[in-house]
Order: structure tokens, then sequence, then C-alpha cells
């Protein structure tokens, strides 16, 4: 495991023929461990090396610090942190698969720094605040409160447990957050991207999915899958491994026969 310069927990592969680097981000309440083997696998299936890590407050990353305020920008700071990282490893050929949190990163990070990004693979991602994300919220506030929830991410968070849900849950639930968008970001994004989505996600409709499909200023596939919540590549686990596998070859292949072309061209369903 290489350091990364402001601590964060990285796990790095450089494994594979280096036709781009897989990069995952986290959700709201997640981390390395959390994602369980699927990174892994996607890496395996597409010969890519794999980049994996916890953001600041997550996981066995450093806590925040007491400086450290979570305002309705905290998503656009990360993706300025994911750009670091990815400076410090020298990866200019991203391959992103965000979820939820990680998801809305993804593409904020596509829009702003095209040139190390070539892909993104876009999980459960929020471009709006919704009554149905902020219904979800609430609904893991009362959960927290009265269920085992607290305890079940003690065993992956540790003591930062109760300031990561509280930064999550007050951020989303303020008045301020209620007119937080990432739509006028999305044209700027170029690459091809891909749109996961479950039809019973608890914190989103598929508006979120439209909005990208639409608004997305590169190629866009959609891959919507009935009869799932909020994190498919868990529930759906080898539908979402292979669909995201074939538009990573797909990508990958493109760019091999034109490396000026940004990717897979089209807006497609499965």
């Amino acid at each position: 495991m290489k350091p990364y310069p402001t601590g964060l927990r990285v796990q790095y592969s450089a494994s594979g023929p280096a036709a781009g680097t897989l990069v995952f981000l986290h959700d709201s309440l997640g981390c390395i461990t959390l994602w369980r083997d699927f990174p892994d696998r996607l890496a395996a299936a597409t010969g890519c090396a794999l980049l994996v890590y916890d953001r600041l407050g997550y996981g066995r990353s450093p806590d925040f610090s007491p400086n450290d305020t979570r305002d309705t920008t905290y998503l656009e700071k990360e993706a300025d942190v994911l750009e670091r990282l990815l400076e410090a490893y020298g990866i200019s050929d991203a391959l992103l698969f965000g979820h939820s949190d990680g998801a809305s990163i993804a593409l904020i990070a596509a829009a702003k720094y095209p040139a190390r990004i070539q892909a993104v693979i876009s999980e459960a991602a929020h471009i709006f605040v919704e009554e149905e994300t902020l219904s979800g919220v609430r609904a893991a506030v009362q959960a927290y409160r009265t269920t085992n929830l607290r305890e079940r991410l003690q065993r992956y968070h540790g003591t930062k447990t109760d300031a990561l849900f509280s930064a999550w849950t007050d951020t989303w639930l303020s008045d301020a957050y209620r007119h937080w968008s990432i739509e006028p970001l999305l044209p700027r994004i170029q690459c091809p991207v891909l749109v996961i989505q479950g039809t019973q996600d608890e914190y989103g409709t598929l508006a979120q999915v439209e909005g990208i499909v639409n608004g997305s200023g590169g190629p866009v596939q959609r891959f919507v899958i009935p009869e799932t919540g909020h994190t498919p590549h868990k529930e759906a686990a080898t539908a979402v491994l292979d669909r995201s596998a074939a538009f990573i070859r797909e990508c990958l292949s493109e760019r091999h026969l034109n490396p000026a072309m940004p990717g897979p061209a089209g807006r497609s369903d499965p």
C-alpha cells in the first residue's frame, strides 16, 4: 500500500496492461472494505490497474480535523482531492466508478479535470436534491437512533462514525442544501458515461438518470435495473459487473483505435 501525501488510506495495484486505471469512489457511509471484492473483480475482467481509497474521515483514513467543516460545496471539494490523488499517482487515464456521493464526485471531476479522466461509471448519483433523497436520509437518521446501524458502521469507521454520519445527514437536511445542483457542470463532461440506477432506489428517482443523460456533453449510456435499490453493485452484482466491464472494454477499444475519440457514442438502454 503506497501512502498518499495527506495520509489518506489508498490501495493501488499497477498490474495489467496499463490500458487504464480503475478508481473507485465510495458512498456517503462507505470505505474501501465495504466495496468487498467488486473492485478486484472488475479490474480482473478488464485488465485495468486499480486504485481504491478512503476519503478523509472514513474507514482507515484520518479523522476530520476541528477546522474541517462541511458546506454545500463538499462534493466539489472532494473532486479536487481526487485530482490531487490522481496527480500524486501519475494517473492520467482514470476510469472512475463512483457510488452515490462517490458518483457525484466522479461526475464533477470529469467536468473539471477532463485531461485525467477517460470514462465514468456513475452508480446511483445525485445531481440535484429530491424529496426522495431527503426521505432516505431521514430514514437513515431514524435507523441510526433506533437500530444497530451505528454499531455496524463502527466496525469500519471506528471513533469517526458519529462525526461522518452527522456530517452527511446535517448537510443534506440543511435548508442551504435544498438548492444544491451540479447540473450546470454536466455539459463540460466530454468522456463516455455509463449511468447505473435501480428502479427502487430509496435515495433518488430516475429523474437523476435522465438529468445526466440529457445534460452531459459526451456520450452516455444508461443501465436501469428493475427491482433494485441504492446499491446495484451488491444487489445485482453480476449484472453490474458484466455491463461495467463491457463499457470499459468498449471505451478502451475506442481509445486504442482512435485516441482523439472520446469513446463509445450514443445514448442507449440495455
